[in-house]
């Protein structure tokens, strides 16, 4: 009897425990109805959780009776909190989830290992300030991921520049103060890389490649969203940094390569709290690097932390910093001369040994540089967000800055070489306040993004003049006669610091502080019309205030100027393939010019609109086979008007009559053909002409910023996936361009710089958290120029090995 009523009480315990498991299952999607595949359901504070199928749908058994909270996490979605109560053991089927596209500020680990086309990563927040996906935006820009950069063993700047399409470098960074930067052509128009997350972040020298996410090069004018004071008409340059993610973990990495590169690299995230609702993460860096020439040096050091805080569901913080200090001989262009013919018209005739520095590693520049980015986050409602940036950038050049220049007085291609001693800082501050919405009014979607920006740029300058120091020829020859001097000099100028000391000590310090400031209104909205048609409108209001110099009140003024933006896109095949055409603006703001005949009286101050750039495209982008295939194909056309130049009837009166116009077009391909391997190819093509001018020494001529007609990059990656040589791995490609101006005047000719095609290849091996990447650039030892009115030699065949270890 005992014994069976032991059994009765087991049963019944064995009844009543089934009976308090409960489950719940739902189904999650985004504001447009469309399923969303591997969103992270967890229930809080326990270790249950699962993740949705392809449909959207997910359930969570075994649920002990209670009140719980499922945590709703997406990368790029905005993270939701549900209540849930399990009772009486009972299935809970809740209301459908929708997320909607957030910001990036704390991102969860993703494996990689399955993810197809790891050259190609095409949503992103900052190009439209809105979670935008490609396809659904009507702006063209390249993304160059750190797979790529990876894969490439990429050390510096330039060379991650080199798989964006329709950029080639003009210039290196020279560290020079203002804007020492490098300088890129894009679409006809020169630019410099000056904005990190989105935002203001200056240079006067390169940017470190080791903390680098990725690199978004946006196509055209794009004044509307980012102003006029660090972009171009050709478009901008924005590196997207590395971020703290949810989890733990990072890498140690070493380089090694020829003209004595090495460089140590580290990465480290981990959470701050045990909720898990504070992360942070460290990226350091340290290289030093020789030139190839007989002098010349680099070294650099920066660390970056970055700390993401997570409040409650509705609120969080970011903060960003960067602080890095380079020292390096700033690199010697050749100067043509732009007034005058150059004796040479060709390298070959120039007969330069580009081996010669024409300096000396005593003679350096110093680049401190300090960026520093807050943003706090607020979830409003479902569909308002509001997001606030202070960004404030401090970077600044001391040390010798020197060129050559070909004044054209002694022949023999001799160039005069020109040294100042610099000391200067450029300080900016941003301030801006971003609402984010994603609503329906009826059954139209809006994405709308609503902001006020507040600019200020102040630079202090205590530079040196520049002083006479010496000639070369480009052979290697040498002379003291000054050209500004009647008499035959023998004087010798030794490339060490106490010489130069001796020699500037009679030159005037300037003694400069500008300002100006900028405050601006924008307001963009994307609108679906129906799920496939899309438009797009913006419009943007600048203020600039310009103070100049705070000892001259003269050259104050005052500018106002709006920029426009449309966009339309149609989605033939949805969420496979769009075609778009867009119209865009940006814009210069213009001093005023003293005009009249001085002999009549007094000039008088006349002011001018701003200088206005116009942007007509259209083409169209493909995510086909499952992400397997992304193209984007495009044809521009970029007008650009009121430039200030003399008036024909009068050379003492000034007129807006100015006019270049650059076309073109583009194609960008990212492929992932079969498991393993990712390729990335471009080519573009460009027309530029000034079409009006005062100046005949440029009118109906290419523009010398305009850079190469044609360029073109390859890079393929393949990884072997199984079998004997899993984990072994190549890379194959090339980059080049057709030939350039380096002159191009009616006075003096053309000096043409030769088309080149430079091969570049990579071997590697990786397992388990190690991989160790064996990396040729220039690989058959092409010898190859750019330049912008400049000769700048590139670097010959180099070799890398990089080993990184992962934890």
């Amino acid at each position: 009897m005992k014994s069976q009523l032991t059994l009765i009480l087991i049963l019944a315990s064995f009844s009543f425990s089934f009976s308090q498991i409960g489950s719940v299952s739902g189904t999650i999607t985004d504001n447009a109805q469309t399923p969303l595949m591997g969103v992270n359901i967890l229930i809080k504070n326990t270790s249950q959780g699962t993740q949705t199928d392809e449909n959207g749908n997910f359930e969570i058994s075994n649920i002990s009776n209670g009140d719980y909270d499922l945590v709703v996490s997406y990368i790029g979605f905005k993270t939701k909190e549900i209540a849930i109560t399990i009772a009486n053991g009972k299935a809970n089927k809740i209301a459908p989830i929708i997320l909607y596209e957030g910001n990036e500020i704390l991102r969860e680990v993703v494996v990689e290992g399955e993810r197809r086309n790891k050259f190609s990563r095409k949503k992103t927040a900052y190009v439209a300030k809105l979670p935008l996906k490609d396809l659904e935006n009507t702006q063209v820009y390249s993304t160059i991921t750190s797979d790529l950069l990876e894969s490439q063993v990429v050390t510096n700047f330039e060379d991650a520049l080199k798989n964006a399409v329709g950029v080639e470098k003009l210039w290196s960074s020279t560290g020079r103060g203002g804007d020492g930067a490098g300088y890129y052509s894009l679409r006809g128009f020169s630019v410099q890389p000056q904005l990190v997350n989105g935002i203001p972040g200056l240079t006067n020298g390169t940017i470190n490649a080791a903390n680098i996410e990725r690199i978004e090069v946006i196509k055209g004018p794009s004044a509307t969203l980012f102003g006029s004071a660090v972009t171009s008409y050709g478009g901008l340059i924005n590196v997207v940094t590395k971020k703290p993610y949810v989890g733990s973990g990072g890498e140690l990495s070493f380089t090694s390569g020829t003209y004595g590169f090495n460089q140590i690299s580290g990465d480290f995230n981990t959470s701050l709290d045990k909720d898990n609702n504070i992360y942070f993460r460290l990226n350091t860096s340290y290289a030093t690097e020789q030139s190839f020439q007989d002098a010349g040096f680099r070294k650099s050091f920066f660390v970056a932390p970055s700390l993401s805080y997570r409040v409650n569901n509705k609120l969080s913080f970011s903060f960003y910093g960067e602080i890095s200090q380079a020292e390096q001989t700033n690199p010697m262009f050749l100067f043509l001369n732009r007034s005058a013919p150059t004796q040479s018209t060709n390298l070959d005739e120039l007969n330069y040994n580009n081996k010669l520095s024409f300096t000396s590693n005593e003679l350096t520049l110093e680049n401190p540089t300090q960026n520093y980015r807050m943003e706090m986050d607020y979830k409003l409602s479902d569909t308002w967000q509001s997001q606030t940036i202070l960004s404030k950038s401090s970077t600044s050049t001391k040390g010798y800055y020197s060129y050559l220049f070909d004044f054209g007085v002694f022949g023999n291609d001799t160039f005069s070489r020109f040294i100042s001693k610099q000391n200067s800082n450029t300080q900016t501050t941003d301030i801006q306040q971003n609402f984010i919405g994603d609503f329906k009014l009826g059954t139209l979607r809006n994405r709308i993004v609503v902001g006020i920006d507040y600019f200020n740029s102040t630079l202090t300058s205590n530079d040196s003049g520049y002083a006479f120091y010496g000639n070369i020829t480009p052979e290697g020859g040498s002379s003291g006669d000054n050209p500004f001097t009647a008499d035959v000099e023998t004087d010798t100028y030794p490339l060490s610091t106490s010489a130069v000391d001796a020699v500037l000590e009679s030159q005037g310090v300037a003694n400069v502080k500008s300002k100006n400031h900028i405050y601006s209104a924008y307001i963009s909205d994307v609108l679906n019309i129906t799920s496939s048609l899309s438009v797009m409108a913006g419009i943007r209001m600048d203020i600039f205030d310009n103070e100049g110099d705070l000892a001259n009140e003269e050259d104050d003024y005052d500018q106002t100027a709006f920029s426009p933006k449309f966009g339309v896109l149609y989605q033939p095949i949805q969420d496979k393939l769009s075609v778009f055409a867009n119209y865009q603006n940006g814009f210069t703001n213009v001093a005023p010019e003293l005009v009249g005949d001085p002999s009549n009286g007094v000039q008088t101050l006349k002011t001018f609109d701003p200088e206005q750039a116009n942007q007509l495209e259209f083409g169209m982008k493909t995510n086909l086979f499952n992400n397997r295939l992304n193209a984007t194909i495009s044809y521009y056309d970029i007008t650009v008007k009121d430039r200030v130049i003399t008036d024909p009837a009068s050379p003492f009166n000034r007129i807006q009559g100015g006019e270049v116009e650059s076309s073109g077009f583009e194609i960008e391909i990212n492929a992932n053909p079969i498991k393993g391997l990712n390729i990335r190819a471009g080519y573009s093509n460009n027309d530029s002409e000034t079409t009006e001018s005062d100046n005949p020494e440029i009118l109906n001529r290419r523009p010398l910023e305009a850079g190469p007609e044609t360029l073109y990059n390859l890079w393929a990656n393949y990884e072997f996936q199984q079998g004997k040589l899993d984990g072994f791995g190549f890379g194959l490609g090339f980059n080049g361009a057709s030939e350039r101006f380096a002159i191009n005047y009616l006075s003096t000719g053309e000096f043409i710089l030769p088309s080149y095609t430079v091969a570049n290849a990579s071997i590697f091996y990786q397992v388990d958290k190690y991989r160790i990447t064996l990396k040729l650039n220039n690989a058959f030892n092409k010898e190859y120029y750019k330049g912008w009115t400049t000769i700048t030699p590139q670097t010959p065949r180099a070799l890398y090995a990089n080993f990184t270890y992962m934890f």
